[in-house]
């Protein structure tokens, strides 16, 4: 997240020599649409570019074809594909642009608000993508890292949008997504639900994907292998893993 500082600047004023009276120190600035903007412009991408809604519904749409070919002898309700809540399915950019336009710094406080408030709206391509699934004869698994106690209102957002998940896995004691992938293929995750052969993932950071990490930008192609195949990739600028990557 990305956090706004206000800077307030005081008239200085001679302590010796007589002169003008003193000034009061102005008021920090009212952040404005206008400045959110020019300093949040990846926020503005994501909420108003005709080119992010194409790369989601191309990425689906991808992730669609291969779903259809790979699927297609597979035995029904015995496989599953693998995704990610926010920015995948969920679209946070209104919480983004709130906290752009307010110029706050992020507080989990303001988070846990926004996941409360069950608003979030669909990722283009998203539900069309999961309802094939079904149809396809699959299961979706969600698997975030979105608290366990904002799990509940995670899977009524999920519902309100039209996505209907065989499970949601929240976060419980650590961030990493491998034990909860896992489970989905071990039959552990819910009860009632077999061990799934999972044949896509779809996520928006590169720790949505099996055993994969920001390191990996740095080696061979053959890494990268996967995507377009099994695993796809929805553009998120907002935020990420990728904050921590060193400047260039």
């Amino acid at each position: 997240m990305r956090v706004l500082v206000w800077i307030v600047a005081a008239a200085a004023v001679s302590a010796c020599a007589p002169g003008p009276p003193v000034v009061s120190p102005s008021p920090a600035p009212t952040p404005s649409v206008e400045n959110a903007a020019e300093r949040h412009r990846e926020v503005q991408w994501v909420r108003t570019a005709a080119e992010y809604r194409a790369l989601s519904v191309q990425v689906f749409r991808t992730a669609a074809d291969r779903l259809r070919e790979i699927t297609d002898t597979l035995t029904a309700e015995h496989w599953g594909v693998i995704m990610d809540a926010d920015e995948t399915l969920l679209d946070n950019s209104e919480f983004e642009r709130r906290i752009a336009e307010t110029g706050e710094p992020f507080e989990e406080a303001m988070w846990d608000a926004w996941v409360l408030e069950e608003a979030a709206g669909a990722v283009p391509g998203a539900v069309a993508f999961t309802e094939l699934v079904e149809r396809l004869g699959g299961r979706v698994a969600v698997v975030t890292n979105r608290d366990e106690r904002l799990c509940p209102a995670t899977r009524r957002n999920l519902h309100g949008i039209g996505v209907r998940a065989a499970v949601v896995l929240c976060e419980t004691e650590t961030g990493e997504k491998e034990p909860r992938f896992r489970s989905v293929q071990e039959g552990t995750a819910a009860e009632g639900l077999p061990p799934l052969h999972v044949v896509l993932w779809i996520g928006d950071n590169i720790g949505d994907f099996p055993d994969l990490e920001q390191a990996v930008r740095d080696g061979p192609d053959s890494v990268f292998a996967p995507f377009g195949d099994r695993y796809f990739v929805i553009p998120n600028p907002m935020y990420g893993s990728w904050l921590g990557n060193p400047w260039r």
